[in-house]
């Protein structure tokens, strides 16, 4: 069984579900250090200026593992989001029939930034058409500090026999606590697909919610390579 594993984002970007359709069952690593001003509380989406970070408020002190970071609710980020992605891609293809989908995802009151980016990951997985089985590393049990023997025990504890790493884990991943458990480690070639989008000049590594926007029913085959709309 091939296993992915990430930290839950906010609105992931392409990359991050071409790991987890190219996985079996996908983790959530959601008991290590949250990290400030990266993607686990915002993601990009684009404008007729550029690009955009569309920003959930978390209220935050270091060293919070992400399970425990909590949403400040006390602004109205939910309808901010609503409207910035209406005022964006009202005029997309596809908005219309997704949008209702978001909506009802912003009608959530969850209270913890884990909750929200995993609901956003789950509801973004429907909408591509690609259900995968997935599983929370914090309900796995006391797991090791370091990070290697950290996603080999996660591996260990779900079954399975391949872990699929993202491509700059073969920067840092130690590969010794995977033999001992004789799992394969495999590595990500993600290649971002060029696709139909609003506003001119075509700007890659936004939310998977701007390909769903503009391409649909195309989406998961664009993202697996499959067909090229442009």
């Amino acid at each position: 069984m091939i296993v992915a594993i990430h930290q839950p984002q906010f609105m992931p970007w392409l990359g991050y579900f071409d790991k987890i359709v190219r996985s079996e069952t996908f983790v959530f690593l959601d008991s290590v250090q949250f990290k400030k001003n990266e993607f686990q509380n915002r993601n990009k989406i684009k404008t007729a200026q550029g690009w955009m970070w569309l920003t959930v408020p978390v209220m935050y002190k270091y060293p919070d593992p992400i399970d425990e970071v909590k949403i400040n609710n006390r602004t109205d980020w939910r309808k901010k989001h609503v409207r910035t992605l209406a005022i964006n891609y009202q005029k997309a293809p596809y908005f219309h029939e997704l949008f209702p989908e978001v909506e009802q995802f912003y009608a959530g009151d969850s209270e913890f930034i884990s909750e929200v980016n995993r609901e956003s990951i789950l509801m973004l997985l429907r909408m591509l058409g690609a259900r995968k089985k997935t599983e929370v590393a914090s309900a796995l049990g006391d797991l090791p500090k370091e990070p290697s023997e950290r996603l080999a025990a996660i591996c260990e504890s779900v079954g399975a026999d391949t872990y699929l790493s993202g491509a700059g884990g073969r920067n840092y991943l130690d590969l010794e606590p995977f033999n001992n458990k004789g799992i394969t480690v495999a590595f990500q070639a993600f290649k971002h697909p060029i696709y139909p989008q609003l506003y001119g000049d075509f700007i890659p590594n936004l939310s998977l919610l701007d390909l769903l926007f503009n391409c649909g029913p195309d989406s998961l085959n664009i993202l697996e390579g499959k067909i090229c709309k442009v």
